[in-house]
């Protein structure tokens, strides 16, 4: 298994063809408590970018966007009940969808959890 990053903080963990889809430890830290989380339909075709989901805070609400594209098998519908699992386990527990990977060339242009490490760095200082 591979987990890859975004610069907006969404990560993908693939698994053969299949990529789970979720907001990094970072993200959820920015945001606050999560209240409330919007998944899309399975069976939605994303393109990477497209908007997957929408996460609202005490903060702001806030867009997840596509790290690939593919089309969405599955929906962690335990987040519509529990949206602070988002918070609490963002990058295992809190994931948003998975998704049937139709492009795995788009993973080259991600950041491996190494660089994404030194990207959220630079944010810090």
């Amino acid at each position: 298994m591979s987990v890859y990053f975004t610069e907006d903080h969404e990560w993908v963990s693939v698994e053969g063809d299949t990529g789970t889809v979720g907001i990094t430890d970072y993200a959820q830290k920015q945001l606050g408590d999560v209240v409330f989380v919007e998944l899309p339909e399975v069976g939605k075709m994303l393109a990477r970018g497209d908007e997957v989901a929408v996460v609202e805070s005490v903060k702001a609400a806030s867009e997840v966007y596509a790290p690939v594209s593919g089309e969405v098998m599955d929906v962690n519908e335990a987040l519509e009940d529990e949206p602070a699992t988002v918070n609490a386990s963002a990058e295992e527990d809190g994931w948003f969808v998975k998704v049937a990977l139709s492009d795995k060339s788009e993973l080259s242009e991600l950041m491996d959890e190494q660089a994404y490490k030194s990207f959220v760095g630079g944010l810090e200082t």
